[in-house]
């Protein structure tokens, strides 16, 4: 069909999705946002994720997929020091955020979610108004400028503004379960961070709303970085420029730990992976 963007298709039996992704210009080309080098992430004195190594660019939508505890969600908890809150929890390795190494110990973890922020896996507003919800980070972050012109621009882009402009002081939690995870991203994105980090945001809504979701991403991303964790395959291959697996390593004595295994652009994950291990997950042998 003219004029009718490129379309790809992931391989087959078990994934075979249709996306809008425009092709990826080779990695030189792109913006680093993170630079992750020999990433170990610890609870307890016990590895949950091993040696990880990668980049994430700049206004791309980068996948993390794989087998249930490998270690996706620990991994980018790291991205933003969430991990910090957990008293067991020590890394090593190095996380560079434009050039700046986020794990030091003179480094503001609370600075660091201002510039990178998190939409978790269940859809959890305060029990406030829609706008004190979408307020809050601005609140807590001493902004006090134009408050509700950022407002209406976040829930614009969250594509909720249209559904929840005439009751803005009515309870979150009024909102269904989709309308509240689009309320979430609001509040994300309503301070402006430069990436917005999601673990898992669809796996408790319906298509209808996991199509919105998915959506938004790809309207986003020319203004937001992003990085998923999933656990569905054909959402991946959907909205992901790059995707990353990690897989689960067996050590002795019963141990076991997440590592990457493959990190490339998404059609190359997806079509022609490089290890077998990869393609076994893809095609659904394993996981």
């Amino acid at each position: 069909m003219e004029g009718a963007e490129e379309m790809s298709t992931t391989i087959e039996p078990t994934v075979r999705v249709e996306t809008r992704r425009q092709p990826m210009p080779p990695r030189e080309r792109l913006e680093q946002i993170f630079d992750i080098q020999h990433l170990d992430a610890i609870y307890g004195g016990k590895p949950a994720v091993k040696d990880v190594t990668m980049e994430v660019y700049k206004h791309l939508v980068t996948a993390i997929i794989g087998p249930s505890g490998c270690g996706k969600s620990t991994f980018i908890r790291c991205l933003n020091r969430m991990n910090d809150l957990i008293p067991s929890f020590t890394q090593t390795g190095t996380i560079r955020y434009h050039g700046t190494d986020i794990c030091r110990s003179d480094i503001d973890a609370v600075a660091v979610r201002r510039n990178i922020g998190m939409v978790f896996q269940r859809p959890n507003p305060f029990p406030k108004s829609i706008h004190d919800n979408v307020a809050w980070g601005m609140k807590v972050l001493g902004i006090k400028d134009n408050v509700n012109e950022r407002i209406e621009r976040a829930l614009t882009q969250a594509a909720l503004w249209d559904e929840v402009k005439d009751r803005l002081k009515a309870s979150a939690l009024s909102l269904s379960g989709g309308q509240q995870q689009r309320l979430c991203i609001a509040r994300a994105i309503a301070v402006e961070p430069d990436v917005v980090l999601m673990d898992e945001p669809a796996s408790a809504l319906d298509p209808i709303a996991t199509q919105a979701i998915e959506e938004l991403m790809h309207n986003l991303k020319s203004e937001y970085t992003f990085v998923i964790v999933t656990h569905n395959m054909q959402q991946a291959a959907r909205v992901a420029d790059m995707t990353a697996f990690f897989s689960i390593s067996h050590g002795g004595e019963g141990q076991r730990w997440g590592e990457l295994v493959e990190y490339d652009a998404t059609e190359k994950i997806f079509t022609a992976p490089s290890d077998k291990r990869t393609e076994d997950y893809v095609t659904g042998r394993f996981g």
